[in-house]
């Protein structure tokens, strides 16, 4: 029997529904993988979402909107926070080459900074700011799905002029119509990646297939974990038996974090952290984890060592999505809609997927990325056909009230002292 329900959440429930709805079409033979989103997507409508997304955020909010006034056309500048390693880079990891060609092409100065290791550390930082119509000095940030909910339901952030967006038109059918952000007025995915189990292939010493393989003795100390409750906890929902994507309970949710607070207690996690967790990585200080897809393939180029793998648990993996978003306090939103309109282009966005190695969002990219590498066109880490996401279980974590926000990321802070 399929366990899957689809996840509240509604960009994955978007990309899991496409997916499996292709593997469960008609046809013989599955299309290809370059077809299964795009094709799976003629099926999916508001219809399809309206089911499994979060609350629509209050009618009439962006009209309602005090809107600083666009200094776009005598500022030529733009300001981006985005997470870590979230960007290519050249060999020598000092420059943007997509970033410089925007500014060549459009003549405006980008200041691009790695200010974001964890949405609600993040957002804690700036909402008091961004609540009191202060300046952050960022004219967009990147938030994930969940975290981009609940900034259009405070009005935290501007709506978007689509029409002076034209490469927009290319985002990938069924993340058009996410129903948190109807008709994307406020939000662009950027990227969406797994979650699952990253380790040293030579320092572990075998293979790690499922969530009980981290506990070993000889690991003890060496395991680090996400802060995201979202992916950590959603992973041990799924080796525990439960869906995450689906109608869990409290008790269920709060004995996933007994199984990490009893790792923790027992010294087999040595750090929770956010997108800093690369760094124990690195360091040696950690050999395996819980980790974003994306963030491994990147430690392997870095550090030129092919024994880094991400693998998805035995017994499911995790699904997520990070969008862009105009800060309310921003005045240069003209600007920033021109930079997020360059992503959109299938050239530029292939340059990305082939450094990042996220799922990429942007219909041709595909056909691009054939052009810069046939093998990473591919991978069905950035072009994630229908076959791989059924086949390893993998969901989203559903979109939570406000009331289970709060009370289960109070829970979340708690077991890991924060």
């Amino acid at each position: 029997m399929d366990r899957f329900r689809p996840p509240a959440d509604p960009e994955t429930a978007a990309l899991i529904r496409a997916a499996r709805s292709s593997a469960r079409s008609r046809w013989g033979h599955g299309p290809s993988r370059r077809d299964a989103l795009g094709l799976a997507a003629l099926g999916l409508g508001t219809a399809a979402l309206a089911g499994c997304a979060p609350p629509p955020p209050p009618s009439g909010g962006a009209a309602a909107l005090e809107l600083p006034q666009d200094l776009s056309d005598t500022e030529k500048t733009v300001r981006w926070a985005n997470w870590t390693a979230y960007l290519d880079m050249d060999d020598a990891g000092k420059r943007y080459p997509t970033l410089e060609a925007f500014e060549k092409e459009s003549g405006l100065a980008v200041t691009y900074t790695e200010d974001i290791d964890d949405n609600d550390t993040y957002f804690n930082k700036i909402a008091p700011q961004l609540r009191a119509k202060q300046d952050i000095n960022r004219d967009i940030f990147t938030f994930t799905d969940w975290m981009a909910n609940r900034i259009i339901r405070e009005g935290l952030c501007q709506p978007l002029e689509l029409i002076q967006m034209p490469n927009v038109s290319r985002l990938l059918a069924p993340l058009k119509e996410v129903t948190f952000d109807p008709g994307r007025q406020h939000s662009l995915t950027w990227q969406s990646g797994f979650a699952g189990i990253g380790y040293h292939k030579k320092k572990v010493g075998r293979e790690l297939k499922s969530l009980e393989d981290l506990w070993a003795d000889d690991l003890k100390g060496r395991i680090s974990v996400l802060s995201e409750f979202r992916d950590t906890l959603g992973l041990i929902m799924q080796g525990q038996g439960v869906d995450p994507s689906g109608d869990f309970t409290q008790q269920q949710f709060e004995a996933a974090i007994g199984e990490v607070d009893k790792r923790l207690t027992d010294g087999y996690i040595r750090r929770i952290k956010g997108n800093s967790y690369l760094n124990d990585l690195k360091s040696g200080n950690a050999v395996a984890g819980i980790v974003w897809s994306g963030d491994l393939f990147i430690l392997r180029a870095e550090t030129e060592d092919e024994d880094w793998e991400f693998v998805i648990p035995e017994s499911g993996g995790m699904l997520w999505s990070d969008n862009l978003m105009v800060p309310i306090t921003s005045h240069h939103r003209r600007n920033a809609q021109q930079l997020m309109n360059h992503y959109y282009d299938p050239k530029v966005a292939a340059e990305v997927a082939a450094w990042v190695n996220y799922i990429c969002p942007v219909e041709g990219a595909r056909e691009e990325m054939e052009k810069i590498d046939p093998e990473l066109a591919e991978s069905p880490f950035i072009f994630p056909g229908e076959d791989y996401i059924a086949d390893n279980d993998i969901v989203g974590f559903r979109a939570l009230s406000a009331q289970e926000d709060a009370d289960y990321s109070a829970l979340w802070a708690k077991a890991v002292g924060n």
